[in-house]
């Protein structure tokens, strides 16, 4: 069925589909979500379980090694890590590729089955776990609360108010608080008074737990009536815990002992804090709102800014915002931009089609470029495909394929026209010739797509609405190719005469032009000479392989966010209230920084998600994260190598790394090597040597260990004996221990919707010095009384040990992280991995990459997985448009030739070939393949007018050059503003090299191998 036929046949329903795919296609633009970077699903759940008290070492054997062995009875677990700290096991599961956000839900119950399940075989005070599956979510609008007049329970207070007036408004999912301060009771008993008064510590212990316990007393029939009975005598002030009866009469008769007079009661804060917020040096709160999933953010955002200024009259005098993340403002700022790209690369195409194709030829073109732009957008949201980096950089990427349909279209009813054909029977004989041949070449550029469309891993879901775009575009652009543009043909180009519109009449001169004459010689001096012309060409490829190898390699560039990270690290144990002193002094330094506009503080952990490509660090007290906001971008590489050039120098045994954000899945050093082994002492050689290694090399920074620094312990050795005698147990001594210094909760106050943990703790004087430890009393059941803990303590050792044990896949594994001072990762990395692999490890330990090069890996695997589907897909049409294996081989040789201009363009430029770079060298080979199958067919169908089969080559040649040449001219010059991206400009460069080097090659190549498969004689130079 000849498509042409229908739509000029239904001419008044055609326009009038066209019209109102035009116009809801406008509509669905202002419907569309509106996102700075495409959604991917983090297939990550933490399983955290406390064991207070026990060391890294107790940690992973009892808690982490138990927890591991249940997870990997999941049949859809990918890997299991764990990092055992002292008193906290942390588990993350990573779930296979193949289950996608719909499905995870149903695993995340099947994980919380098999944990609970473990619980029973956990030891005594450890527990229990808590699966945190929401650890992706990303929380849009990230600020800061902060007053200096206010404490830090008033900031807090002022913070819920707001989470719940805001849980209210459209599009909010979630609203966490990140660095609030949490309330205690401290009762601080005075020992020398309660060994005069005879207290036993775990009377104060058992009455505080006694006297806040809810107990249910149950109800009273009382007529008709079940009346509730509720019993007072709980607390409800802090004034009330020093009322507190501990004993009846003293041991010296002077009446009853009250808590009081033994202790110490004061309201204060959990210390010491485990995760802190500053914000341009005030004490902040952070309060961070994620958005449903599928919302859109712009919306999300003008909302909660609304309700923001409504409740601005309820806001305190002195409550300020500081604004660390507002991803609302980053996506209207992103996607404006790339629309104006988007926009820029229209008119380019539109302007190349006008100059070159005449004025109403490029209109009706750039008509149906916008039409089929617009039905792009209706069927994006039924897709699930937002507007965001990925999915409008694929509509340029696809603008220049997006004309090519139609300029075969066009420019074979303009070449009819010209000659005098009526338009009507020119327009239905060219729909008729080419719409089978250029469906197929469609279908082949769309599956040049289809790989990244199928691969299941984060990278492949990240980049996919690339492949949905190109598909709905592509799909698209054929269909008005063959319907509404041959209509606008009949309607707009008539048969013209001599002289009009700068063309001739007449078959003879229609490529008659001076380029027409010019291409005609070269063409058939190549295929007079195609074994000349084969060699060079194969020069040319080789010497490209060769160049190839000088291309640096990467995976997803940095962002340009004007804000940059610096993290801090102090020696391993340093207590946050140090790490937070330092951090002042830090924050005063970077607000000086040139270019520096705010400074957000991340103590003792990294913050929220607030962007999905953002991994914050587990909690750890001696870490710090500076965020730093510019004013501009460009001003962050030099500001990163001040800050990690001069920050060490100020701040004795200090780490400090800086780095920007990236553009796509990733985290940690660019470079990161994981021995896996038994011995940790082993391991921790072979992580000392790499090091030493990456300092020889002189070309990497922030190398480091997730390990750390072994830190000290104090280990008090019980006597057994003694201890027996005076009826002392190790569980004893450590509680002892444990209130002499950070203090020992032992139960919960109740106040509103907050639980106050009951701490007692010795007084300040008492635990401000570790000597201190030798002056603790201990309770003897025996001599009932208390007595000094040296009497059942033989000795204090120092020790040294791991603070932190991380383990993959059930085998212990350290990390050595590392990055690159300038170049890129993959040129450092070439340099040392015969180094750190040429390293005497033995048969029990394993080494692995990751980083970079593991992300890379992975993500090409995913490609891999379904490319040859695609690829035989893609051979299997070009068979059957041709019904013959020697034309499609003609074809199909001419794909690698793009690797030419590909090399060219990224030494030229200096850009390496990244993950962006292999997409765009996959489309590169889609443009190709349509090029050469359009120039083909045309050679078929002179064939079947002509007995001169050479005679036809050349002919179709130039019959095709136009065509040929602008579907390349317009995809490399709509690339333009691509190169202005740092997201898309190596993606960029690589089309634009590539095809116009290989457009060139492939007008010359194809007709000289064709020749050469099919044997064609060269003509006589006297009948040439």
């Amino acid at each position: 069925m000849n498509l042409a036929d229908v739509s000029l046949g239904n001419r008044t329903t055609t326009m009038v589909l066209a019209m109102v795919l035009f116009g809801a296609g406008i509509l669905s633009f202002n419907g569309l979500a509106r996102l700075e970077d495409p959604e991917f699903t983090i297939k990550e759940a933490l399983v955290i379980t406390p064991y207070p008290g026990a060391t890294a070492k107790e940690v992973e054997e009892e808690v982490s090694d138990k927890i591991e062995q249940a997870v990997q009875q999941l049949s859809q677990l990918k890997e299991v890590e764990s990092k055992s700290d002292r008193g906290l096991s942390t588990v993350t599961v990573r779930i296979k590729d193949k289950y996608d956000k719909f499905a995870l839900p149903q695993v995340w119950d099947e994980l919380r089955r098999k944990v609970g399940d473990v619980q029973g075989k956990l030891p005594p005070g450890a527990g229990p776990s808590i699966v945190n599956d929401d650890y992706g979510d990303v929380f849009g609008v990230f600020v800061a609360i902060y007053g200096d007049e206010y404490s830090a329970a008033e900031l807090k207070e002022y913070a819920k108010f707001l989470r719940r007036e805001l849980l209210l408004v459209p599009d909010v999912s979630k609203i966490e608080l990140w660095g609030e301060r949490t309330e205690s009771i401290y009762v601080e008993p005075n020992r020398d008074r309660m060994s005069q008064l005879g207290i036993h510590p775990m009377q104060i212990i058992n009455g505080l737990r006694d006297k806040n316990i809810v107990s249910d007393s149950g109800r009273i029939l009382v007529g008709r009536s079940f009346i509730a009975v509720e019993p007072t005598g709980t607390f409800s002030s802090v004034r009330e815990f020093e009322d507190l009866l501990l004993s009846g009469i003293s041991e010296a008769g002077k009446g009853q002992i009250y808590l009081r007079d033994v202790a110490n009661v004061r309201r204060g804060y959990v210390d010491p804090p485990v995760r802190v917020l500053r914000y341009d040096g005030h004490a902040a709160i952070g309060l961070g709102i994620s958005t449903v999933s599928g919302g859109n953010v712009v919306t999300m955002g003008a909302a909660v800014e609304k309700r923001a200024r409504e409740l601005a009259p309820r806001t305190p005098l002195g409550i300020e915002f500081g604004i660390i993340s507002l991803q609302s403002d980053a996506v209207t700022t992103a996607i404006d931009g790339f629309l104006v790209s988007l926009a820029e690369a229209v008119i380019i195409v539109i302007i190349v089609l006008l100059a070159f194709m005449g004025l109403r030829s490029g209109l009706i073109i750039g008509f149906v470029l916008a039409l089929t732009i617009c039905g792009t957008f209706i069927f994006m949201g039924p897709w699930d495909v937002a507007l965001e980096r990925i999915s409008l950089g694929a509509l340029i990427i696809a603008l220049g394929m997006l004309v090519d349909n139609a300029i075969v279209v066009v420019d074979g009813v303009l070449v009819r026209t010209q000659r005098g054909q009526d338009a009507t029977e020119a327009a239905k004989e060219v729909v008729a010739q080419t719409s089978m041949p250029l469906l197929g070449a469609t279908a082949v550029a769309i599956m040049a797509f289809g790989a990244i469309g199928l691969s299941e891993d984060a990278t492949g879901e990240f980049c996919r609405s690339l492949f949905r775009v190109v598909f709905i575009s592509l799909g698209l652009s054929w269909i008005t190719a063959v319907t509404v543009t041959p209509l606008l043909c009949i309607m707009f180009l008539k048969p013209t005469k001599p002289g009009s519109d700068g063309q001739a009449a007449g078959e003879s001169d229609a490529y008659g032009g001076a380029l027409y004459t010019a291409y005609r010689g070269f063409l058939g001096l190549a295929i007079r000479f195609r074994y000349i012309t084969v060699l060079m060409v194969l020069g040319l490829f080789a010497a490209s392989l060769w160049g190839f190898q000088y291309v640096d390699k990467t995976f997803f560039p940095d962002s340009t966010r004007p804000q940059f990270m610096v993290d801090f690290w102090l020696p391993q144990g340093t207590h946050i209230d140090n790490t937070m002193a330092v951090a002042t002094e830090v924050e005063k330094y970077l607000q000086e920084l040139d270019g520096a506009t705010h400074v957000t503080t991340l103590g003792g952990a990294g913050g929220l998600r607030f962007l999905l490509t953002y991994s914050p660090e587990k909690v750890n007290s001696a870490y710090l994260q500076f965020l730093i906001d510019v004013d501009e971008y460009s001003k962050i590489d030099d500001l990163i190598a001040q800050a990690e050039h001069e920050l060490p120098g100020l701040f004795a045994d200090s780490e400090v790394y800086g780095r920007k954000f990236i553009l796509g899945p990733g985290s940690g050093g660019k470079i990161q090597i994981r021995f896996s082994g038994p011995d940790p002492e082993k391991l921790r050689s072979l992580a000392s040597q790499t090091m030493t290694i990456l300092h020889e090399d002189g070309g990497a920074k922030a190398i480091r260990t997730d390990w750390r620094d072994q830190v000290k312990v104090v280990r008090p050795i019980v006597a057994e004996e003694e201890a027996n005698y005076a009826g002392v147990t190790t569980p004893d001594v450590a509680l002892t221990v444990a209130m002499g210094f950070e203090g020992e909760q032992v139960s919960i106050y109740r106040e509103r919707d907050e639980l106050l943990p009951i701490i007692i703790r010795a007084p300040e004087p008492e635990r401000s010095q570790v000597q201190s430890i030798q002056n603790l009393q201990i309770w003897s059941p025996a001599a009932q009384k208390n007595i000094p803990l040296r009497q059942v303590v033989s000795d204090f050792e120092t020790d040294f040990e791991d603070e932190i044990v991380q383990r993959l896949n059930r085998k212990s594994t350290i990390t050595v992280h590392t990055d690159q001072k300038s170049g890129a990762s993959s040129t450092l990395l070439s340099r040392i991995r015969p180094k750190v692999e040429g390293l005497e490890m033995g048969p029990e330990y394993e080494i692995e990459w990751w980083g970079e090069f593991r992300d890379s890996t992975r993500a090409q695997a995913g490609i891999a997985a379904s490319l040859p589907f695609f690829l035989l897909s893609m051979v299997l049409i070009v068979i059957g448009l041709f019904n013959a294996l020697r034309q499609p081989l003609v074809i199909w040789l001419c794909v690698p030739l793009g690797i030419i201009g590909v090399t060219a363009g990224l030494l030229l430029t200096s850009q390496p070939f990244g993950f962006m770079a292999l997409l765009g060298f996959m489309s590169l080979s889609g443009m190709l393949i349509k090029n050469a199958i359009v120039l083909i067919d045309e050679i078929e169908i002179q064939k079947t007018r002509s007995s001169d089969v050479y005679k036809a080559i050349v002919e179709s040649g130039v019959s095709r050059l136009r065509p040929v040449a602008m579907a390349a001219l317009t995809t490399a010059l709509g690339m333009i503003p691509l190169v202005l991206d740092a997201f898309f400009v190596a993606m960029a460069v690589t089309v634009i090299f590539g095809l116009m080097v290989a457009t060139v090659l492939t007008m010359i190549v194809v007709p000289v191998f064709y020749a050469i498969f099919f044997r064609v004689p060269s003509p006589s130079p006297s009948t040439a």
